[in-house]
């Protein structure tokens, strides 16, 4: 080793998720947001030989955990026990690799939490002061922000927590609620004095802005940043009056638990700590978090800018000897079906129960495309489908098929050597090195969504190509042509393998597989390595299409869930009469129905193959008629009828005597 060689320092690289809480499954807006772009990150830099860990975990202390517990009547333990499992497994379906995914309630965590709080406090970056909070007599607690429950002042929502609005998305602090309840149990709580340790904000505000002002990060990223700094930092509580969580370290303050937001991303750490004692390396963490040439890089959603981009820097500033932020891609949020998703409506796809339906690549592919990079995206099942079958499928898919079921059928199932290049197989290389090299910029810029296009656009070349160069009269008419296509068609299907597994592993596993041959390194992608005669595997079709009739299934799904329990009383249940029957055209099992329901209106149904026109026709149903409306395949459906299921079998629900339109089902 020469000596110049010696004090090279390898460039290091930690990206984390933000933390999601474990009082709840997974849905589309945390892995389209989050979880997805920072995997196809760390897959891209991985492939690119890059020295990088993938870090995550659980954020498993604070309020949000407590109330569930509480709700189920169980321990905090077993609710963060439940969750971090499902969770795990959830990515582990969706094909996100993590290099460690730990949980904030473990030993690690705790130990170095507390040792972060006594250091900033012995260097006086943490003081105690008196404050009053709400404190609900009946509970006998003083209660945190999540346990408070009122109308929000900016815009009515009357079930707005202590420290958002779920509704218009502004920030609050229990005070400014309107009429504040306890959430527990619903009585009006009492102000009383208490004592909380704050972390004072306001000395780091120079040296913040000093690092900030380097930063050449996304504009909504420094737009959120730039309007806290100039309203000008102030002191924020890292204590919480509550049994759950981290124990502060003071003997005086031996009754309180560490507020989540000043732990939560400690977790990082915490989960490389015990990441580098499972590999049999226990100080090897400090390598990274401690390195002078390591680049931390945050993937999160924008509700958490200002904890990763101005508190989180501050806290690893005070303590020192860490290094900060070097990247904030934060994202906006992912809405489903026009509204913003909401938990506690279910207004969700979640994740868990997604992957039982539907192949996780077609999730991982739509997602890619409308990741949120500078403004929120909307989640449509109907572009969902449509976005899969004429894009991953009929582009991607049938690409690889046609080729690989080419070589197989004529060719013996073995990739014949390429004869002399023309100028169209010239052109059709350098087109593809071009997309190769655009993927390569856009995922080192975190432009997701441009690299996905370009991806697919690959696929789009292969068959352009294909059809111009017309293996199926070549193999008659010049062999030597044909099986230069082919074996540059099987060039681009190996492309395809191994970019792929950037957005659609499970997909580019079975593209590899069939072709038979193993992933490249990055930098030799556009290089045509495929052995001379090679033999590929067994060739099957890489996806089955999305049908309508599972879409409908989702949508229905999603309308259910629009109205709670205590609501479905208020469904507008009533008797219909179908007078028309429609065929939509490309839907291969729905329906436009005319119904009578005291009024006219149309339901988009998935019958086909179950009843027909005549069948159907004069029959009276049950309708729900206060469902939000949908558009399903180009028709406005304004309702829903009620059908039984029993595996493939659909059986409509009907009064067993001749009812009026409109009579109401209670």
């Amino acid at each position: 080793m020469d000596k110049d060689s010696s004090k090279r320092i390898t460039e290091r690289i930690i990206v984390t998720d933000a933390l999601p809480y474990a009082n709840g499954p997974l849905h589309i807006g945390h892995f389209g947001g989050v979880h997805l772009p920072a995997d196809i990150y760390t897959r891209f830099l991985k492939r690119k030989g890059k020295d990088v860990i993938h870090i995550c975990g659980t954020d498993e202390n604070g309020v949000p955990i407590t109330i569930a517990a509480e709700k189920q009547g169980i321990s905090p333990q077993e609710i963060v026990d439940h969750y971090h499992n499902l969770m795990e497994i959830t990515f582990k379906n969706l094909g996100v690799e993590f290099d460690n995914f730990s949980g904030t309630s473990r030993k690690v965590h705790h130990e170095l939490a507390q040792d972060f709080f006594l250091n900033l406090y012995e260097k006086g970056y943490i003081e105690p002061i008196i404050t009053e909070e709400f404190y609900c007599p009946k509970c006998e607690r003083y209660l945190p922000d999540r346990y408070v429950e009122g109308t929000c002042p900016y815009c009515g929502y009357e079930k707005a927590r202590g420290d958002s609005c779920e509704s218009c998305g502004s920030w609050l602090e229990p005070e400014q609620l309107i009429n504040p309840q306890c959430k527990i149990c619903g009585s009006i709580p009492e102000k009383r004095k208490t004592k909380h340790w704050y972390l004072s904000l306001n000395k780091f505000q120079k040296k913040l802005e000093g690092w900030l002002n380097k930063k050449k990060w996304k504009k909504t990223v420094i737009r959120y940043l730039q309007g806290w700094m100039k309203e000008g930092l102030k002191p924020r509580p890292i204590t919480r009056d509550l049994k759950w969580g981290i124990k502060v370290p003071l003997e005086e303050a031996k009754d309180k638990v560490l507020y989540v937001w000043f732990d939560a991303p400690l977790g990082y750490i915490s989960s490389t700590i015990e990441w580098a004692n499972k590999i049999g390396k226990p100080d090897k963490w400090k390598e990274y978090w401690q390195g002078k040439n390591t680049k931390l890089i945050h993937f999160l959603g924008k509700d958490n800018i200002v904890f990763h981009g101005i508190i989180w820097p501050a806290t690893l500033m005070g303590y020192g000897e860490y290094i900060l932020p070097s990247e904030i891609p934060a994202n906006e949020y992912v809405n489903l079906e026009g509204q913003k998703i909401s938990t506690s409506n279910n207004w969700a796809v979640w994740l868990h129960e997604y992957i039982e339906d539907f192949d996780p690549d077609f999730l991982r592919y739509y997602l890619s495309v409308i990741i949120p990079e500078t403004k929120d995206s909307d989640f449509k099942w109907e572009e969902f489908q449509e976005r899969v079958n004429t894009e991953l499928i009929n582009i991607l898919a049938n690409f690889v098929h046609r080729t690989l079921k080419f070589i197989q059928q004529y060719l013996d199932g073995r990739i014949p050597e390429p004869k002399i290049l023309r100028k169209e197989d010239e052109n059709m290389l350098k087109k593809t090195n071009e997309l190769v090299d655009q993927i390569d910029e856009a995922l080192t810029n975190f432009q997701f969504r441009r690299a996905v296009q370009y991806f697919i656009q690959i696929a789009a070349v292969g068959n352009r190509y294909y059809d111009q160069m017309k293996p199926w009269l070549t193999r008659k008419e010049d062999k030597e042509q044909m099986k230069t296509t082919m074996h540059l068609c099987a060039h681009i299907v190996h492309l395809l393998g191994n970019i792929g597994e950037l957005f659609i592993p499970f997909g580019a596993s079975r593209i590899l597989n069939m072709l038979n041959l193993e992933r490249k390194d990055w930098d030799s992608l556009k290089e045509i390595q495929i052995p001379k005669d090679h033999q590929i595997g067994e060739v099957n079709p890489l996806y089955k299409k999305v049908e309508d009739k599972e879409i409908v299934k989702e949508i229905r799904r999603l309308k259910m869930s629009y109205a709670s329990i205590e609501e479905f009383k208020n469904l507008g249940l009533k008797i219909g009469l179908i007078e028309e029957i429609e065929e939509i055209e490309g839907a291969d099992k729905l329906y436009k129905l005319t119904v009578d329901t005291g009024e006219k209106r149309t339901l988009v149904a998935g019958l086909k193959g179950h009843y027909t026109p005549q069948e159907l026709k004069g029959k009276r149903i049950v309708v729900i008629t206060n469902l939000q409306p949908i558009t399903i395949r180009g028709v406005r459906s304004e309702g829903m009828l009620l059908a039984a299921t029993e595996g493939e079998n659909i059986t409509l629900i009907s009064p067993d005597q001749v009812v009026s339109p409109g009579s109401p089902v209670s």
